[in-house]
């Protein structure tokens, strides 16, 4: 998955989890994107597998969406909190965090989620 396609399904991710019911007019207002982007986003994510519209415009997470999207959200929430950790701000440090859960290796990031598990313990 693309890097834009990872920051949909996130936003839809969070907001399912703040809200009852959730629309593309939602995730367009969460974003702040144009309702023509998320259109075509939601269609995508949807051709992939990784929600379901009904017919009232609703969208659900898949199974297997929800645990795609919860591994960008632990990514997402762990490195900014090593960063807050390590002394940088908390708007810098999750700016910086929703770029670095992209591009982050899987070893990298385990190695830095222990780190921070291990000195959280420490303290």
């Amino acid at each position: 998955m693309k890097e834009s396609g990872e920051m949909y399904l996130e936003s839809i991710y969070v907001l399912c989890h703040s809200k009852k019911n959730v629309r593309s007019i939602d995730v367009a207002e969460h974003m702040n994107f144009s309702k023509p982007s998320v259109s075509r986003a939601v269609g995508l994510l949807k051709q992939e597998g990784y929600i379901t519209v009904d017919k009232e415009g609703y969208i659900s997470l898949t199974p297997f969406g929800e645990d795609a999207a919860n591994k960008i959200f632990e990514r997402h929430t762990v490195l900014t909190n090593l960063l807050v950790f390590m002394g940088v701000d908390e708007k810098t440090a999750d700016e910086d965090a929703c770029r670095m859960e992209h591009v982050i290796s899987e070893q990298s990031f385990n190695a830095m989620k222990k780190y921070l598990e291990d000195n959280k313990k420490a303290e």
